[in-house]
């Protein structure tokens, strides 16, 4: 499988490059999806609130936001699209949450691919299919449940 994966850092981002290919090769495989291309961005919370006010009609920022690209037909292109996680949102969430950080970005990842790849949490019904594929995918890459609650 070939895969594309364009990074963009405008702010300091835990994850090496080598680890958001590995999480996104990971979910790709899961889905029997083929060779493809994506950009992740980082961003910090300004940007983040901007786009999603933007696309989403929601105020504030967001941990991550997917931007599918919809080939049209007479197009030959394997771009599945973007994917902008703000870094101090997915911070926070790990501290708050009490989750591994490394774990939790990569939760991001995984969840943002899943996006990309047409999966959503609308309805009960598409969240156990879509946290149930971030399970399992998760915990091929060796990382536990991030649904579970933590017990103090």
């Amino acid at each position: 499988m070939n895969i594309n994966l364009d990074v963009q850092r405008e702010v300091n981002a835990l994850p090496k490059d080598e680890e958001l290919l590995k999480w996104v090769t990971e979910t790709l495989v899961f889905e029997k999806h083929g060779d493809t291309e994506l950009t992740i961005r980082f961003v910090d919370e300004k940007e983040s609130a901007g786009l999603n006010e933007q696309y989403r009609h929601k105020s504030g920022s967001t941990n991550i936001l997917s931007f599918p690209f919809e080939t049209p037909a007479e197009v030959e292109l394997d771009l599945l699209g973007d994917l902008v996680i703000c870094t101090d949102v997915v911070k926070k969430q790990a501290v708050d949450q009490k989750k591994d950080e490394l774990a939790h970005w990569a939760h991001m990842v995984v969840h943002g691919t899943l996006h990309l790849l047409g999966f959503d949490h609308l309805t009960d019904a598409e969240a156990d299919v879509m946290e149930a594929k971030e399970i399992k995918i998760l915990s091929q890459l060796g990382y536990t449940d991030p649904y579970r609650e933590i017990e103090e």
